[in-house]
């Protein structure tokens, strides 16, 4: 077959009408599964890609969607996009990925604008976006289409993915104290992240269902960047006495807090043990590798963008689990 195969194509060797054929690739319902398999299957032989300016003159969509992030650790921001443009990519979407100033006084007014000019059928929104009542008020008055990663308010509010902060941070405070720790510090996140507050709360929790008292003092204010971790670090060190643990409220300030160990000559985990929370590569990458909470990022983004997108979704809140990844920044609390 000479040129670019077109929908015309499609159809006749479907059998099919190119209403039907439309349907299909855009993914809408009324189509039998052995119709909807007949249609793929000749898409796939003919290698058939539709012409984005077509679906767009053919209807209201434009088939573009924006993940809207503000978070300074890269790796985060990585799997979130990759996560989104995958399955973007898998049912025909454009992603546009931009940053966003949640602190910036014209937010709202900017967010509105790019909607406007890319004429977006849809946003993803991330932390801590996802907790900005004016922008969310904005966009249901706007009856625009968005999803939720991992809301901190309005939980119950629209289309969300998410996982259990509070439960997670118990965990990992719970392997620490399983291994002797009784004095452990928390370097927290940014207070504009209620991801921060929850991990807050889960290791508050998990301290005082062992019968140990919280400690202020031992709580550190961060922003989730390298430098806050080892800056919170080093304040801990001042201490006395020094905590034998620090809980770090994501990978990069647990990585922060190594780093100013190595330098102050702190044996990880003989004399000091540290763990995260996100297991991004970072947690691999830094020696000794941390000990960390795996939180499901790229899965969390995939499916907001089919919760949004695909629309089989049986609820609109998705739950996913988080996993504990023991490795060798832990250890037991040194004696004495």
């Amino acid at each position: 077959m000479a040129g670019r195969p077109t929908i015309k194509e499609v159809s006749k060797i479907a059998g099919v009408s190119f209403k039907t054929v439309s349907r299909v690739l855009n993914n809408e319902k009324h189509v039998s599964e052995e119709t909807r398999r007949r249609v793929e299957e000749v898409v796939a032989q003919l290698n058939f890609r539709p012409s984005h300016a077509a679906r767009t003159l053919a209807g209201r969509r434009s088939f573009q969607v924006a993940l809207l992030y503000d978070n300074p650790s890269p790796y985060y921001v990585f799997h979130i996009q990759s996560g989104a443009l995958e399955r973007c990519h898998e049912l025909g979407y454009r992603l546009l990925m931009q940053p966003i100033d949640s602190s910036a006084p014209d937010m709202v007014p900017d967010v509105m604008a790019l909607v406007d000019e890319a004429h977006l059928d849809g946003l993803i929104l991330s932390p801590p976006l996802t907790e900005m009542p004016e922008l969310l008020e904005a966009l249901d008055k706007r009856k625009l289409p968005y999803v939720r990663i991992a809301p901190g308010l309005r939980k119950d509010h629209g289309l969300a993915t998410t996982m259990d902060d509070v439960a997670a941070a118990r965990e990992i405070t719970r392997h620490l104290l399983q291994l002797g720790h009784r004095r452990i510090a928390f370097a927290r996140g940014p207070e504009s992240h209620v991801s921060s507050a929850d991990r807050l709360a889960g290791y508050r929790q998990e301290l005082e269902a062992h019968g140990i008292a919280f400690d202020p003092a031992l709580v550190i204010a961060g922003d989730y960047s390298f430098a806050s971790g080892g800056a919170a670090a080093r304040t801990l060190f001042a201490r006395d006495p020094r905590p034998t643990a620090i809980f770090a409220g994501n990978d990069d300030m647990a990585a922060g807090a190594l780093a100013a160990a190595h330098e102050a000559d702190i044996a990880v985990p003989e004399a000091l043990s540290i763990a995260g929370f996100d297991d991004s590569d970072l947690a691999r990458a830094v020696w000794p590798p941390l000990t960390t909470i795996r939180q499901p990022v790229r899965e969390l983004a995939y499916a907001a963008a089919d919760l949004m997108l695909a629309g089989t979704a049986v609820t609109p809140q998705v739950m996913l689990e988080h996993e504990l990844m023991v490795r060798a920044t832990t250890g037991p609390a040194p004696r004495g």
